[in-house]
């Protein structure tokens, strides 16, 4: 989609129409008989709903009626006025709101003063997702990013100053082979410097769409295996020296047990990493094919002999039709993107 902000009004509108959805909802569940349980009748009114508002509304209120996130993009680029009156506008009227969550990018929030940040984290603006992806400035350049390590930290700095909760999302394997450590270094050297609340995994996969493929087409780019992601991971928290909730919750990490609070948790996490990277080659192969298909999330999960079965016979039957397995698994990660 092409980038387009939009004016307070029109956002203001959307919120009133909202509003009207949920007291429509509510009305529903009062007169069917339900005793206003109105996460009841927003299962119903989410399977078959008059149009794609009443929808998204019946999920938010299936879901508690308490977080909402401001979408789409940088949010933070609104003026500080105008970002400050949709927010105080949302929580007036759904005064049951807790949180309150955006996208941001670092660049826009360097560029934002301090006292304008803290402001918009005391009208409500709770949590900032930022995806800083590498904080070498070598990768950010070929990648395109747009933005260096020093705003980066700026950014976040700026944004943990004014008491917003700040997620990280790091995308392990995108420098490839020719960078990859300077970028779990760097990395580590950046997340150090801003502290944020949450590190996230998003380990890097690509769609033939993307500009970066066309790189690995030529050989430009060397995308890492599993393996070397994995190790690059462990390279990058071993150099972490933060307070931060570390998570790898998505199907493009393969190992999503890799988690835990920082510092206390960094020997669990070591842990992990080593019992993988120590698995006879045959069953780290299982292991990758088990984790794509979404048989495996952890690698205890190897001891199930029916599933390891299961995917031995896969993985001899792939090797008898000659096919690359790096690119079996390249193939079926692909599959998650959108």
């Amino acid at each position: 989609m092409k980038f387009s902000l939009r004016r307070v009004d029109e956002i203001k509108k959307d919120i009133d129409t909202a509003k009207a959805i949920y007291e429509k909802i509510k009305e529903i569940a009062w007169k069917s008989g339900y005793g206003g349980d109105m996460k009841r009748v927003s299962a119903a009114v989410y399977e078959n709903p008059p149009n794609e508002n009443f929808r998204n509304v019946a999920l938010w209120i299936h879901f508690g009626e308490q977080n909402v996130f401001l979408q789409d993009a940088d949010s933070l680029i609104m003026k500080t006025d105008g970002l400050l009156e949709v927010i105080r506008y949302l929580k007036q009227t759904f005064p049951g709101i807790s949180r309150v969550t955006s996208y941001g990018r670092s660049k826009t929030a360097a560029r934002k003063p301090l006292n304008e940040l803290m402001e918009l984290h005391a009208a409500g603006l709770s949590r900032l997702h930022v995806g800083m992806e590498s904080g070498c400035d070598d990768v950010l350049a070929f990648v395109q990013k747009g933005v260096t390590a020093e705003e980066h930290i700026l950014g976040g700095k700026k944004v943990v100053g004014s008491g917003i909760s700040l997620c990280e999302y790091v995308m392990p394997g995108l420098g490839g082979k020719k960078l990859t450590k300077r970028h779990a270094i760097e990395t580590a050297r950046v997340l150090n410097e801003i502290n944020p609340a949450f590190i996230r995994l998003r380990s890097l996969s690509l769609r033939e769409d993307l500009p970066l493929f066309a790189r690995l087409q030529t050989k430009e780019f060397e995308p890492l295996s599993d393996d070397e992601t994995v190790e690059e991971i462990g390279e990058m928290i071993q150099r972490l020296q933060v307070t931060s909730d570390f998570r790898s919750d998505h199907i493009e990490n393969l190992l999503q047990e890799v988690e835990g609070k920082l510092p206390e948790d960094k020997p669990k996490m070591l842990d992990v990493i080593e019992r993988y990277l120590k698995l006879p080659t045959e069953e780290k192969l299982i292991f990758q094919l088990g984790r794509r298909l979404g048989y495996y999330e952890k690698i205890h999960e190897l001891e199930n002999p029916y599933l390891h079965q299961r995917l031995e016979t896969m993985l001899t039957d792939t090797r008898l039709r000659g096919e690359d397995f790096e690119e079996l698994i390249f193939s079926l990660k692909r599959r998650f993107l959108v």
